[in-house]
C-alpha cells in the first residue's frame, strides 16, 4: 500500500512518526506538501500535480493541514477524495472543525456539552454579551486561533470590553466564552481514531497561565477517562464527521465540557505522555479501512 502524509513540514514530530509507522508496517510512504499541489480540474478527470509530476498509485491519504492555508489544504484534500483516493480526515471535516463557531454550533446540536458562548458582528453593546455568558472573568477567542494563540482571559469587565473593542478595531471578530474557574488552567485532550479513544492525557497550564496547551510550556500526565467524557469524546468526534481527531474538554462541576476538536492534533505531546504509538493506530485504521477490492466503503 502508498500511504502519502500531507504535510508542509517533513520534519515535523508527526509526520515522522507517521512515516516511520507506515514503513514499520511495511507500506510504501511519502510525504506531500500539500500547499506546494497544483488542483486540476477536468469533466470527470479530477486530477492532482506535485512537482510537476501527475500524482498517481496513491492509496489512503493522511491529511496534517495547517490552520494558516485551511482553505487551499482543504481543497486538495477534496481532490483526493473525488479521485476515490481513502483519507483518513474528510475535507469537510476539516473545514467544520476549524471554525471555532460552526463547531460550537454542531456540537450544541448533536447535545454535547459546552460552555456558554455567544458571538456578535462587530456590536457596540459589548456589557449585554459579557453578561449573557455569566459576567467576568471570560474568555475570548479568536474564530480561527490555534495552539493557545487567539485565546485571552478577561478578568473584569473592563479588561473584557477593552480587549473585544480592540479586536473589533481590527475588524476581527471573536467568540466570548464562560470561564470555568474550577478547571484551573486544566485540560484533557482525548486522541480519537475510528470509534474509540485510544489515548488521553491531562494537560496542566503553567502558573498563572490559564491555558494548558504544551507549546506554550503545559505539562502532561496520563489520565483514564471516565465513561461520561469518553462518550462526550467520542460523541464530539462523530457530530464533526472526524475519525481521527483530539478532543479537548474541561472538566467542570457540571461535568465534562467540550472546548475544542482538532482535525490535525498533533503526536508529540500524546506519545510521548502516554507511551501509546498513536502513529502505529492510525496507519492500523487505514488498513481496516481500506478494502481489498473497490468499492463503497471507501472513504468511509
Amino acid at each position: 500500500m502508498k500511504i502519502a502524509i500531507l504535510s508542509a513540514n517533513s520534519k515535523l514530530y508527526s509526520t515522522k512518526k507517521l512515516l516511520e509507522a507506515i514503513q514499520k508496517r511495511g507500506h510504501e510512504g511519502v510525504i506531500i506538501n500539500h500547499s506546494l499541489c497544483h488542483v486540476m480540474i477536468e469533466e470527470e478527470k479530477p486530477v492532482l500535480l506535485y512537482n510537476n509530476q501527475i500524482i498517481e498509485g496513491i492509496d489512503a491519504i493522511i491529511p496534517r493541514i495547517g490552520a494558516s492555508v485551511t482553505d487551499y489544504g482543504c481543497a486538495v484534500v477534496r481532490q483526493f477524495e473525488m479521485m476515490k483516493i481513502f483519507t483518513t480526515v474528510k475535507s469537510q471535516a476539516i473545514m467544520r472543525s476549524r471554525n471555532k463557531l460552526r463547531s460550537l454550533q454542531i456540537l450544541s446540536k448533536a447535545g454535547v456539552q459546552i460552555p456558554k458562548t455567544v458571538f456578535a458582528n462587530q456590536t457596540k453593546d459589548i456589557d449585554n454579551l459579557i453578561k449573557l455568558v455569566g459576567g467576568p472573568p471570560v474568555i475570548i477567542k479568536l474564530l480561527e486561533g490555534t495552539q493557545g494563540v487567539g485565546v485571552v482571559l478577561a478578568e473584569s469587565g473592563k479588561a473584557a470590553k477593552s480587549t473585544i473593542e480592540a479586536f473589533y478595531g481590527l475588524k476581527t471578530n471573536v467568540l466570548i466564552q464562560e470561564y470555568i474557574a474550577e478547571s484551573n488552567g486544566a485540560d484533557v485532550r482525548a486522541f480519537v481514531i475510528g470509534n474509540k479513544v485510544v489515548a488521553a492525557m491531562r494537560r496542566q497550564g503553567q502558573p498563572g497561565d490559564f491555558r494548558s496547551n504544551l507549546h506554550l510550556g503545559g505539562k502532561a500526565e496520563t489520565i483514564e477517562l471516565s465513561p461520561e467524557e469518553e462518550k462526550a469524546a467520542l460523541q464530539s468526534a462523530k457530530a464533526l464527521g472526524l475519525k481521527v481527531a483530539g478532543v479537548d474538554m474541561i472538566q467542570s462541576n457540571r461535568g465534562p465540557m467540550i472546548m475544542e476538536v482538532n482535525s490535525s492534533p498533533g503526536l508529540e505531546g500524546i506519545q510521548k505522555t502516554t507511551g501509546i504509538n498513536v502513529a502505529d493506530l492510525i496507519i492500523g485504521y487505514i488498513e481496516e479501512k481500506i478494502p481489498v477490492d473497490e468499492g463503497d466503503t471507501i472513504g468511509v
